[in-house]
């Protein structure tokens, strides 16, 4: 049993403890359901604070964690080893070596870190632009993973992990999917207005289902997505955690915009009914066929070369068809 464990909106002036207390309170919800891990959202344990400027960058330090647990979060580690259940939180960190990254673990039943992962996709911008009516400054506040996606064998499944605007970029479930992934679990912010362009406002629900159902389905793996959603200090995000079924059905989703528990049994058996057929990898995929994935560069370059191959594979008048 899996556990998705949304957050309504959490204020600037909240404490750590106060957060970690509603935390520890859906953690137990889902203990007392049969959930064997319960999947928190992105930066769960302050407010979403990249819609701020805030100079010099040290200035948001206070924001950062230096070490997990810490003096806060460590109740939460102490229930998970006292009722064996696991659980993925997702917080912003800071290393001893000055790196800042947007950040989550898988802990295990025993309350020890099994695994971290850095969130690769960094949207937003990162320079001052005082015309938004507010900001998105991850650009700034976060370095891009060195990392990747990599996949670990947790509490007897394949589970990767990914954060918020990962989960729009296909090529996010294909590397875990090429890994044998069975679940991968996802926090995310997602304000409602998207400045740069507003058309797409109305969309972000069916947007935020869209990429998750098609990635779950696609690569044969269940995906459970956890939101910090509701009005959080001026800012409408999107609610809408949702499980999905490797048949890229949602079989569980959130009905409020603040703190709610949903729960789903998450048969791992039913990947193989994908993996083993439709996408079946090693027998259907032509990785000599999507070469331009890799070997182009971003932008300009990739739409030329594009463009040549297109050239290059187009029929001319005589040509057999």
């Amino acid at each position: 049993m899996v556990a998705a464990a949304q957050m309504g909106p959490v204020a600037r002036s909240d404490t750590r403890a106060g957060v970690v207390e509603r935390l520890l309170d859906m953690f137990i919800q889902s203990a007392d359901r049969g959930a064997d891990l319960v999947v928190f959202p992105e930066l769960a344990l302050t407010t979403f604070f990249p819609r701020w400027w805030q100079e010099p960058l040290s200035a948001a330090d206070h924001w950062y964690e230096t070490e997990m647990p810490g003096p806060d979060t460590k109740t939460l580690f102490e229930e998970a080893a006292r009722r064996q259940v696991g659980f993925f939180l997702g917080y912003a960190e800071l290393t001893p070596q000055g790196h800042r990254y947007n950040t989550s673990v898988i802990v295990d039943r025993r309350g020890s870190i099994a695994a971290k992962y850095r969130k690769v996709h960094i949207p937003g911008h990162e320079t001052n632009e005082p015309w938004r009516p507010f900001q998105h400054l991850e650009r700034y506040y976060f370095e891009p993973s060195p990392d990747g996606f990599a996949v670990h064998d947790f509490l007897g499944a394949r589970v990767g992990m990914m954060i918020c605007n990962d989960r729009r970029w296909p090529e996010t479930y294909r590397v875990m999917g090429l890994q044998g992934v069975e679940m991968i679990l996802c926090g995310y912010n997602t304000p409602i207005h998207y400045a740069p362009d507003p058309s797409q406002d109305v969309l972000a629900g069916f947007h935020n289902q869209l990429v998750l159902q098609a990635g779950a389905y696609q690569n044969g793996t269940w995906v459970v997505a956890t939101a910090k959603g509701g009005m959080e200090e001026g800012v409408d995000s999107l609610a809408q955690s949702c499980i999905v079924a490797p048949s890229g059905q949602i079989v569980a989703q959130t009905i409020t915009n603040g703190d709610e528990v949903i729960i789903a049994e998450c048969d791992i058996d039913w990947c193989a009914r994908y993996k083993e057929t439709l996408f079946d990898f090693d027998r259907y995929r032509r990785p000599e066929c999507y070469a331009i994935l890799t070997e182009s560069d971003n932008g300009k370059s990739s739409r030329e070369r594009g463009k040549a191959v297109s050239s290059e594979h187009s029929f001319k008048e005589g040509d057999p068809k």
